[in-house]
C-alpha cells in the first residue's frame, strides 16, 4: 500500500505481572516503524496482593527499560482487565479520538501498525465498521486480504470516539434488546459460539467481560469489525502463564508481514462467516468426551479473559 498515515494513532498496551510478556509486546510494537511517531501509553495494573507485587514491580521495570518514553499509569489497586481497558480506552477516546489496543501476551507483525492506522484513517467516517481487528483465527477456508465480520475479536485491535461512544457497559440492557430486536443464534454467530452464555454469565457475576459487552454493543447497532485474512498478530499468553488462561495450542497463526488489501464494500463477508463457523465446528468434532470439554473450557476462557490471552 502506498497510502501515507498524516499523524499515527496513540497506543494504549494493557500489563499487569508477566515481565517478559510484556517486554516481548513491547519490542513488538516497536519493530513497526509507525511507533517512533506513535504516543505509547502504558496502562500498570497494580497488585491483587502481597504474592504479586514482586511480578508487578519486575513488569513495570520492563515498561521502563524498554519504552522509557512511554507515558506510564501505574495502579495502586488492582482493577481488573475489564475495568483498566474500559477506562482506558474511554481516557484515550476522549482525549485522542481514536486509539490502538493491544495487551502483555500479545506479539505484532511489524506492518501491523502500518495496517491499524490504515484502516482507521480509511474508515473513519463510516459509522456501520466499529472496530479493526489485527488477529484472525487460523481457518483453512480462503478468504479475501481483509474483510468485515461481526465479531471483535481483540487481540491487538482499535476504534474510533464516534464508535465506542456506543460501549454499553450494562449487560442487562445489551440481552433484553438482543431478545426484543434480533435473535439469539445471530448474536451466537449461527449457534457457532457461546457470547450468550458469556452475556448471561457477566450478568450474574459469575465473569467480568468487558469485550462480551463490547460485541454486544456492537451487534446491536449492526456493528462490523474489519479483519485481516492472515493474522498480523500472535497470542503468546495460551502458555499458562495468565491470570485466565490455560496452556492450548488452538489459536496458534503464522504471522504475515504483507499489509492486506481493505474492501471497497462495507458489507460483512458471508465467505468469513461460514469460514469461522467451520473451523469452530471442526475443533468441536474431534472424537472424544475429553476434547469436547476442552473445547467448552478454552471457549469460555477466550471470553472471561475478555477475548485476551492472559493479563490481569
Amino acid at each position: 500500500m502506498t497510502e501515507i498515515i498524516a499523524k499515527p494513532a496513540p497506543i494504549a498496551v494493557f500489563v499487569y505481572n508477566r515481565p517478559q510478556h510484556a517486554r516481548n509486546a513491547l519490542l513488538s510494537i516497536l519493530s513497526n516503524p509507525e511507533a517512533s511517531e506513535s504516543l505509547i501509553s502504558v496502562y500498570c495494573d497494580g497488585p491483587r496482593s502481597s504474592d504479586d507485587v514482586e511480578a508487578v514491580e519486575a513488569t513495570r521495570k520492563a515498561v521502563r527499560e524498554v519504552v522509557p518514553q512511554a507515558e506510564r499509569i501505574e495502579r495502586e489497586t488492582n482493577l481488573g482487565l475489564a475495568e483498566s481497558v474500559i477506562s482506558g480506552v474511554t481516557r484515550q477516546c476522549r482525549e485522542h479520538g481514536r486509539v490502538i489496543v493491544v495487551e502483555d501476551d500479545l506479539v505484532l507483525s511489524p506492518v501491523a501498525l502500518r495496517y491499524l492506522n490504515l484502516a482507521l484513517e480509511r474508515y473513519r467516517n463510516q459509522d456501520r465498521v466499529m472496530h479493526v481487528s489485527a488477529y484472525m483465527f487460523p481457518v483453512q477456508r480462503e478468504l479475501p486480504s481483509a474483510f468485515f465480520y461481526r465479531e471483535a475479536t481483540c487481540w491487538g485491535w482499535a476504534t474510533w470516539a464516534r464508535a465506542w461512544a456506543h460501549f454499553e457497559p450494562d449487560p442487562r440492557v445489551i440481552r433484553d434488546r438482543v431478545r426484543a430486536e434480533s435473535d439469539v443464534s445471530e448474536f451466537n454467530i449461527r449457534d457457532s459460539m457461546y457470547f450468550w452464555e458469556m452475556l448471561e454469565a457477566q450478568i450474574d457475576g459469575r465473569v467480568d467481560s468487558w469485550a462480551i459487552r463490547w460485541y454486544g454493543s456492537m451487534f446491536l447497532r449492526g456493528g462490523l469489525a474489519l479483519h485481516p485474512w492472515r493474522s498480523l498478530v500472535e497470542n503468546h499468553g495460551f502458555d499458562g502463564s495468565g491470570v485466565h488462561s490455560a496452556a492450548t495450542t488452538d489459536f496458534e497463526v503464522e504471522l504475515s508481514e504483507t499489509v492486506p488489501e481493505m474492501p471497497e464494500e462495507i458489507r460483512e463477508c458471508e465467505e468469513a462467516l461460514i469460514a469461522m463457523i467451520d473451523y469452530r465446528t471442526r475443533q468441536r468434532e474431534v472424537p472424544g468426551v475429553g476434547r469436547l470439554c476442552g473445547y467448552l473450557r478454552r471457549t469460555l476462557e477466550y471470553l472471561r479473559r475478555g477475548f485476551s490471552g492472559g493479563g490481569p
